[in-house]
């Protein structure tokens, strides 16, 4: 029997709803860098000159790209639940979800445009060369706290997201005068993509997401204005694509042989665990590392040699950990359903 066009639009709801998020974070942001560089407005030429240098698109595109990922991820893993949890054939019923979500998500991300996003930069604003509290703090004062602001600007705007998707998938998933359906007459939720990639996919997602959060802030007290382009492109492209693919296969092992379901949010809740233990691990291995260097060094022996050794172990350990921690917690969260 030939699936109904309804049913099809069903199976199709949470791609449906990831690329919502990714053309409504596109659009907003081209009319957003539209504005700000048009040229009929005032400091327009200060504003193209600064966004031409490389220390300053090149990290942007990734962060753009890092937000699309993510909320592209959540608002598929709310479909994808649905789906589980419901089956098709209800989900058919529902008319509209995906308009629904797109006005919901887009008033959420229009408000965070127009409400925080000028908040964050009034406050920076405010310890900039020649704001009100600027001599207060010094250069290595700014420094500091234009990376606290960077902090809470990521966690808040990542919060942000996380409960714009929530609520947009809330109201465009709700059910409301549906008749029930009667079980034995449903038709079987064929799967577009294997519920072990999907799962992998998932991982890997927040996963990276997470990482760039990491490296965003970390960004804030390295002046990236004193490296070439080269070291640019790898640290904010090949890097994060590189722990990505880790990701993906540590999730890929993890949920060998295949779940019965793609339970969406378990991976998002391996994908969170791996990345906080992994992360605390490594700083007790800095810590220890460089507890280590500083004796040697009290000792009169040379400690720029045992940094370079450190960081390649600390790189090496990275890798590894990454990939084992993700599939061991990957199949932790998912072992009664394997």
């Amino acid at each position: 029997m030939a699936a109904s066009p309804s049913f099809e639009r069903a199976q199709r709801l949470p791609k449906t709803f990831a690329w919502i998020t990714v053309a409504i974070g596109a659009a907003l942001f081209i009319v957003n860098m539209t504005v700000l560089l048009l040229p009929s407005l005032p400091h327009s030429e200060q504003m193209r000159s600064l966004y031409a240098q490389p220390a300053v698109w090149v990290p942007l595109l990734p962060r753009v790209l890092t937000v699309w990922l993510l909320a592209a991820t959540l608002a598929w893993c709310h479909a994808r639940k649905a789906l589980d949890e419901r089956g098709a054939v209800r989900i058919a019923q529902l008319r509209g979800a995906g308009s629904r979500f797109a006005a919901v998500y887009l008033t959420a991300m229009v408000v965070n445009a127009l409400a925080l996003t000028p908040l964050f930069y009034r406050a920076q604003v405010l310890f900039m060369p020649g704001g009100p509290l600027h001599e207060h703090v010094g250069m290595y004062g700014l420094r500091s706290i234009m990376a606290a602001s960077v902090l809470v600007q990521s966690v808040i705007q990542m919060l942000v997201i996380v409960g714009s998707v929530w609520l947009a998938a809330r109201f465009a998933l709700r059910e409301r005068g549906i008749a029930p359906v009667d079980a034995s007459s449903a038709m079987p939720d064929p799967v577009a993509v294997s519920n072990r990639g999907a799962a992998a996919l998932v991982v890997a997602a927040i996963f990276v997401s997470l990482q760039m959060c990491i490296s965003n802030i970390a960004s804030g007290w390295v002046d990236l204005r004193d490296l070439d382009m080269v070291l640019l492109l790898l640290g904010w492209f090949a890097v994060p694509l590189l722990v990505c693919a880790l990701a993906f296969w540590g999730a890929w092992l993890g949920a060998a042989p295949a779940p019965v379901q793609t339970h969406p949010f378990r991976a998002v809740a391996a994908a969170v665990s791996a990345f906080a233990l992994l992360q605390a691990v490594c700083i007790a291995f800095a810590v220890g590392g460089l507890l280590w260097i500083a004796s040697v060094s009290v000792s009169g022996r040379s400690s720029s040699g045992s940094l370079v050794m450190l960081a390649i172990a600390m790189a090496a350990v990275y890798v590894v950990l990454l990939v084992v921690l993700v599939c061991a917690i990957t199949r932790r969260f998912y072992r009664r359903y394997l």
